[in-house]
């Protein structure tokens, strides 16, 4: 028998929709689309993600909240090669698919599951996020805090507003995801992180995920011509082995050495408060192991000002300092057009030229 709701619960069902990502089956059974998990949900329970649920037969999806709403310098998603120096209207809702122990933003991902999370959901229109952004002087409208994948009905709905109104719409994201989640946001997401956890399946079935998903994401959104930027958070003792991170390395090689990896240290948080802190050595040894394998684009970050050249942008052919930062400032750019001003070299990313670019949307 179902548990009974909880309040938050009852809160978030009153501000539903029907979904997009879904199919009906027999007996009143939904089948999911929205992550890898493909969740097939009987009527009266949730998926994974517990935010969405099987309501007589049909698949109710969050809808017209948000559980946080901030603008930060677009290089705090991280994006490095997207429009430099640009704010980013950064908005989230309530749950995840995943349930990591080190969450940054568990008081929205892990809302359904922890009762010390207790961030109230804000109603509000996605007009009205678009015209935050625009109010605000942010460029980019980022879906993000949460898993966004579990959201995207909601996403693709504030993405029309933000489109229309000439903003860059981007995920920042998990990587779970499917065929049809991304055939859904592809029209719209013109930028796309992805934390990559681990390269080895067991420490994501831990987390709740599974390794083969998400690298089947990478490539997929690679292959569509969406710019994407990888993240792996080392975490002492978890993934920063040099095995590891050379296997991280060479994958991400694989798919395109033009895609930026950020290695980022890690703190504790949540509840993993054992391991030690990332020491500037390991970014280091990290950043270096991307660069050996082939890497274009290395980038060590969260200690801000301790780790030299890692981060700044340069120039794959001529090794000059395109764009220089400290931490998610922007202290000198020298490739508004995404061109080496000194040997005349493309440097791949997202720049000015794409951004100009880009319609109301499909």
């Amino acid at each position: 028998m179902p548990a009974a709701p909880s309040p938050l619960q009852d809160l978030l069902a009153r501000r539903t929709r029907e979904g997009d990502l879904y199919e009906k089956l027999p007996e009143g059974r939904v089948r999911c689309f929205a992550c890898g998990h493909r969740c097939l949900v009987p009527p009266g329970r949730d998926g994974v993600c517990r935010v969405r649920f099987n309501e007589g037969g049909i698949l109710k999806v969050p809808f017209g909240y948000v559980g946080a709403v901030h603008v930060d310098p677009v290089e705090k998603k991280p994006f490095f090669h997207a429009l430099p120096g640009a704010r980013a209207l950064s908005f989230g809702m309530l749950g995840c698919d995943y349930h990591c122990g080190y969450c940054q933003n568990w008081l929205t991902s892990q809302a359904l599951r922890d009762p010390d999370a207790t961030v109230p959901p804000q109603d509000v229109s996605a007009g009205e996020l678009a015209g935050l952004a625009r109010q605000h002087g942010a460029r980019i409208v980022t879906s993000t805090y949460n898993e966004p994948l579990i959201t995207s009905e909601w996403a693709v709905a504030v993405f029309r507003e933000a489109r229309a109104a000439g903003l860059v719409c981007s995920y920042v994201s998990n990587g779970n995801g499917t065929p049809e989640v991304l055939d859904y946001i592809q029209p719209w997401v013109s930028l796309y992180k992805v934390d990559l956890k681990s390269f080895r399946d067991r420490h994501y079935r831990e987390l709740g995920g599974t390794l083969e998903r998400v690298l089947w994401t990478i490539r997929s959104l690679h292959e569509r011509g969406i710019w994407v930027e990888i993240v792996t958070l080392l975490v002492p003792g978890f993934n920063d082995s040099d095995e590891e991170l050379t296997d991280i390395a060479r994958f991400l090689v694989s798919v395109s050495p033009d895609i930026p990896w950020h290695v980022t240290a890690f703190h504790k948080d949540y509840k993993m408060t054992g391991p030690e802190d990332t020491s500037v050595r390991t970014l280091l040894r990290a950043a270096e192991t991307g660069a050996r394998e082939g890497l274009r684009f290395v980038y060590a970050g969260n200690i801000p000002g301790a780790v030299g050249q890692w981060e700044d942008t340069r120039c794959p052919s001529c090794r000059a300092v395109l764009i220089e930062r400290r931490g998610f400032r922007v202290l000198a750019n020298r490739i508004p057009d995404g061109v080496c001003p000194s040997c005349r070299v493309k440097v791949p990313g997202f720049w000015e030229p794409d951004a100009r670019s880009l319609d109301a949307g499909p």
